[in-house]
């Protein structure tokens, strides 16, 4: 669940496409998913785990309280006139005062999870532009397109230009070692490269 959210807002943040690192005759073009790449490093991983073991139990609790409004409703609707008038309006109110109060939590969970996805976000997101600009300069790259971004127009990629994984690579080896790591050189094939198939975003864990 939270997976998917922090994918979700990750298109917001970035906009490597349409000209990131380009120039006036681009000669070498790379295509990343930048949603890809920022749940497959590390550091994604541990931030998703972490907001899952958060708000995971919280969404068991509405569930859990919405399974118990559904059953005030269903007494209500099969016995209510069986009740006593009292009775009933006061069923009646303490359906309608629970829904009030789980639409209110449920609100406040939802505007807490999206401030915590915008501080990971901006962490992750200013180290892993950094990478890619290291990468796309240090490798001759003059053109990097976000394929996962729906906002850029590819309608097909060679694999063979997908830096995806090399750039989770780097932002692990960068993260781990506090310094920039060393980059492929220019040229370098990449593990399981393959020839020209239609660019797909990678898919994507959810919970």
């Amino acid at each position: 669940m939270v997976r998917r959210s922090i994918i979700a807002s990750v298109a917001a943040l970035f906009c490597v496409a349409g000209g990131a690192f380009a120039q006036q005759a681009p000669t070498k073009i790379g295509i990343i998913s930048i949603q890809g790449a920022i749940i497959g490093t590390k550091d994604g991983q541990k931030a998703s785990q972490e907001l899952d073991s958060k708000f995971v139990p919280k969404k068991k609790e509405f569930d859990t309280r919405q399974s118990e409004i559904a059953q005030l409703q269903d007494q209500y609707n099969k016995g209510g006139q069986l009740m006593s008038e009292d009775k009933r309006n006061q069923l009646a109110r303490d359906i309608d005062e629970k829904k009030k109060r789980l639409e209110r939590d449920m609100q406040d969970a939802q505007e807490e999870l999206q401030s915590e996805q915008s501080k990971i976000l901006q962490s992750l997101g200013q180290r892993m532009m950094a990478v890619i600009e290291k990468y796309a300069k240090d490798n001759g790259y003059t053109m990097i397109l976000d394929v996962s971004n729906p906002n850029t127009p590819v309608l097909y990629a060679s694999s063979g230009i997908d830096i995806t994984q090399d750039i989770v690579s780097l932002y692990d080896k960068t993260t781990a070692n506090g310094a920039p790591a060393k980059t492929p050189a220019p040229g370098t094939p990449k593990t399981g490269e393959t020839g020209g198939t239609a660019s797909t975003k990678p898919p994507v864990g959810a919970h």
